[in-house]
C-alpha cells in the first residue's frame, strides 16, 4: 500500500517481486537431512512400499530403523508416504491407512488408538507468502489419543486435535479441534460433541 492507503501502482509493485529460483532461496535443510531422506526414499521404495499389507511389524521395524517412534501394534499401510520418519511419533494401536501423506518436515505425533484414514494429508510445512523468497515455515501437528482424521482431510501446520476429536471427511483443518469435538467442512468448524456409546 502507498502512504495514502491506495493500492501500489504497477511501477511500485514491480519493484517487489517473488523470486524463488535456486540462487534466491537455497534449501534450509542440512546435508544430513538430505542424505537421510535419500536413504529413506530407497528403503520406502524397495522395502516398505512393496511389503504385503499384513506385515505391519516389518514396517514398524523399518520406521524405527529410520528414527521414528512407533508404539506396539501400530498399523501403518505400505502406501503411506512419510517425508522424514525421524520426525514421526505413532502411538500404540494407532492406524495410518492407505495413501496417507505424512509431510513431517516438523514433528507429527499420532496418539494411541488414533486413526488416520485414507488419502488424508498431515502437512507441517508451508511458505511465508509475505517473503519475496517464499521462506519455509514449519510447525508440528499433534493428533491426540483416540482421535480420528477422516478420509481426505487436510490438517494444516501447527494444528492439535484433542483426545477423541474428529476431523470429518475432506475437512480442511486450520484451527485446533478440542477434545471429543467433531469438526467438518472447509474451513473446518466444530458441529457437535463426539459421544461414545456404552457396550
Amino acid at each position: 500500500m502507498t502512504q495514502s492507503g491506495e493500492s501500489p501502482t504497477l511501477t511500485e509493485a514491480d519493484a517487489l517481486r517473488v523470486a524463488v529460483g535456486k540462487a534466491d532461496c537455497p534449501s534450509p535443510h542440512s546435508l544430513s537431512n538430505k542424505v537421510g531422506r535419500v536413504l529413506w526414499a530407497v528403503a520406502w521404495l524397495f522395502l516398505f512400499r512393496p511389503s504385503p499389507r499384513i506385515l505391519f511389524g516389518w514396517r514398524r521395524w523399518i520406521l524405527r530403523l529410520f528414527g521414528a517412534e512407533v508404539g506396539a501394534n501400530a498399523r501403518i499401510s505400505p502406501s503411506a508416504r512419510i517425508w522424514a520418519p525421524w520426525n514421526l511419533t505413532i502411538g500404540e494401536e494407532a492406524a495410518v491407512s492407505h495413501d496417507v501423506d505424512l509431510y513431517c518436515v516438523a514433528r507429527i505425533t499420532i496418539g494411541s488408538h488414533a486413526t488416520v484414514s485414507q488419502y488424508a494429508m498431515l502437512c507441517t510445512a508451508s511458505h511465508d507468502i509475505t517473503d519475496p523468497h517464499m521462506g519455509l515455515t514449519m510447525s508440528p501437528i499433534v493428533i491426540g489419543d483416540q482421535a480420528w482424521v477422516c478420509a481426505r482431510a487436510f490438517i494444516s501446520p501447527g494444528i492439535e486435535i484433542g483426545m477423541g476429536g474428529v476431523a470429518g471427511a475432506a475437512a480442511v483443518v486450520t484451527r485446533d479441534i478440542p477434545a471429543w469435538a467433531v469438526a467438518v467442512g472447509n474451513p473446518a468448524r466444530v458441529i457437535k460433541t463426539r459421544v461414545l456409546k456404552a457396550h
